[in-house]
């Protein structure tokens, strides 16, 4: 057993690579690349592959760079979290002032970065989205408000958009749709996992929803916002941006998503969250790849 002091600690550890890199939730920023490519595939032109290739990784490294800082403004309670204890910070890997210059040095490389590799409108975007989440959301939302997850959701569904700017220089409404699904898909998601988690967030005195609405008001939300997310799943059919293939994908997986959400009411017993919150992560890269293939096989509904 150490009797060391968390900043003892830090003075005798020597922080690895690994060690800055999971600063920058790796996780999350695999979601990001993979939506980011979604819509940078998505887009009518394309940029030299080694472009885009940079600006790939210029928006990795952005999104990695906010994560950095949100972990940096939540160093005091994710102490208190047992969820998130051993990240980087709270467990004495990294130093707090390493960590916040590692952030602010890479969200600044990968906005100028993405600028000169393509162009400045989508440097624009992924630097409001650094802003957004590591300032409007992790300092002014999610301590405060019932509704961090929602608005918060802004940062995480711009990813494709920023692709898709980085491809074209504008904006046009599929990019929009794209944005809409992983905005209305969030709060389902994150939700699920706060019912499981509430005490954890209790303890930390953060707002979840169950926490301060209750659980089964909770439940009736992720509810409504998985109708809202199997509607506007249809709507790039309906716009004509996808065919038959994309519909065929993601109409199960969105009436799945509605139904694990109702059994959450149905069979309150059941302890149905966890497995809602697995199968969000599954139905997200299910109908985000969905999109690929609809493309790539141009078959067109009648």
């Amino acid at each position: 057993m150490s009797f060391l002091s968390q900043e003892e600690n830090q003075l005798l550890y020597t922080p690895s690579v690994y060690d800055f890199f999971e600063l920058m939730k790796p996780r999350v920023m695999s979601l990001v690349v993979f939506t980011t490519l979604v819509g940078m595939y998505m887009s009518p032109y394309q940029l030299h592959p080694v472009l885009s290739l940079i600006a790939l990784l210029s928006i990795a490294m952005g999104a990695g760079s906010a994560g950095a800082i949100n972990q940096w403004i939540d160093r005091d309670i994710d102490k208190i979290m047992l969820r998130t204890k051993e990240r980087p910070i709270p467990s004495g890997r990294v130093d707090p002032a390493e960590a916040i210059t590692f952030s602010l040095v890479i969200s600044l490389i990968s906005v100028i970065l993405l600028g000169l590799a393509s162009n400045w409108l989508a440097a624009f975007l992924l630097a409001f989205t650094i802003f957004f989440y590591a300032v409007i959301y992790s300092i002014f939302l999610k301590r405060k408000t019932t509704q961090n997850i929602v608005i918060g959701g802004i940062a995480g569904s711009l990813p494709p958009v920023i692709g898709w700017v980085a491809m074209t220089g504008g904006i046009e409404l599929l990019p929009c749709l794209l944005f809409l699904i992983i905005f209305l898909w969030t709060p389902p998601h994150f939700w699920a996992l706060a019912l499981v988690k509430s005490e954890d967030y209790a303890r930390a005195k953060i707002p979840m929803m169950p926490n301060i609405a209750g659980i089964q008001s909770t439940k009736l939300q992720i509810v409504i916002y998985s109708f809202l997310l199997l509607f506007s799943s249809i709507l790039p059919n309906v716009f004509g941006f996808s065919g038959a293939i994309y519909l065929l994908v993601s109409l199960p997986l969105g009436l799945i998503f509605l139904t694990l959400a109702l059994a959450l009411i149905i069979f309150p017993k059941n302890r149905l969250e966890m497995h809602l919150f697995g199968y969000s992560i599954f139905y997200l890269f299910g109908t985000f790849i969905a999109f690929v293939l609809d493309k790539l096989l141009k078959i067109n509904v009648l």
